[in-house]
C-alpha cells in the first residue's frame, strides 16, 4: 500500500492572517490544500490520503473533501504542537493499516507547486533504498555559523542542496525514528532532519521547478503568479 500523509496542522502565524490557517487560503475560491491534494488524488499509484489538520478545522476539510471530489482520503486527524507532532500523529494513525514495507510519501499541505512525475520518482526510490528526499540544488551560497555568529565554513555549493517534499520512506523505517525520537525528547526540523539524526540511509529525489512551501505573505503572491502564468501557458518550464 502506499499512502499520502499530507500535514496541515499549522495555524499559520507568519501569513499574518487571522481569518484561517494558511493551507485553507483560496486562490481563484479553492482552497491552498485542495491544490496540493489533488496531486494525490489523481496518480495512479497512491492508494490513500492521510490528512493531519488543524483541530478546529476538520470539519471544513470535511466538507471541501465533498466539494471537490477529493475520495481518496481515509482519515483526517488533529495535527499536534509542531511540524514532527503532526507528522508523528499521521503516522500514528496509520499503524493498524500499514505494514511495514509499506510506502508513506509526507508532504507539507501548502506546498502545492508538484507533480505526478515527482510523485512516481519518489515512489521508485523508496523501493530501491527505503528512503527518499526530494532536494533541490542552492542558487547562493551557504554558510556555517559559529556561536559567536562567525562564518565557520562556506561549503562547496555544488555541495549543498534544500530538502523539499515529498519526503518518503517504507513505514516502518519512518515510524521507527518517530517513536525513538519521541522516547528520546528529540524535536526535529522535517523527516530528513530526523533521519540524519539517527543516522538512517537516505537517497535523493531532483525536486520539480518552483516546490516552493507557501509560508510568508509573499509566497501566497509568488504561488499565485506561478499558477496563473503555468495556466495561461506563458512560461516554459513551470
Amino acid at each position: 500500500m502506499i499512502t499520502a500523509l499530507i500535514f496541515a496542522g499549522g495555524t499559520g502565524q507568519r501569513m499574518n492572517t487571522r481569518a484561517r490557517p494558511k493551507q485553507f487560503l483560496e486562490l481563484h475560491g479553492k482552497p491552498i490544500i485542495i491544490y496540493t491534494l489533488g496531486h494525490f488524488e489523481v496518480h495512479r499509484e497512491i492508494d490513500s490520503i492521510i490528512v493531519v489538520c488543524v483541530k478546529n478545522w476538520m470539519g471544513d476539510l470535511r466538507h471541501m473533501l465533498k466539494q471537490y471530489d477529493i475520495e481518496k482520503v481515509s482519515q483526517i486527524v488533529p495535527g499536534g504542537d509542531g511540524g514532527d507532532s503532526s507528522i508523528y500523529n499521521g503516522l500514528r494513525a496509520l499503524e493498524s493499516v500499514c505494514a511495514p514495507e509499506d510506502i508513506v510519501l509526507i508532504h507539507d499541505g501548502v506546498r502545492p507547486l508538484i507533480d505526478g512525475d515527482l510523485i512516481s520518482k519518489n515512489i521508485a526510490a523508496v523501493r530501491d533504498l527505503g528512503a527518499a528526499i526530494t532536494v533541490e540544488p542552492v542558487a547562493e551560497s551557504v554558510v556555517r555559523l559559529k556561536d559567536n555568529g562567525k562564518i565557520a565554513a562556506v561549503p562547496p555549493r555544488a555541495e549543498m542542496y534544500a530538502a523539499k517534499a515529498p519526503q518518503s520512506f517504507r513505514y516502518g523505517l519512518i515510524w521507527d525514528l518517530y517513536q525513538r525520537a519521541r522516547r528520546d525528547g528529540v524535536r526535529t526540523i522535517d523527516s530528513a532532519h530526523l533521519c540524519s539524526i539517527y543516522g538512517a540511509e537516505m537517497s535523493t529525489v531532483k525536486s520539480t521547478p518552483n516546490n516552493m512551501k507557501i509560508t510568508a505573505p509573499t509566497d501566497y503572491y509568488i504561488f499565485r503568479a506561478l499558477f496563473e502564468a503555468w495556466e495561461n501557458r506563458q512560461i516554459l518550464g513551470i
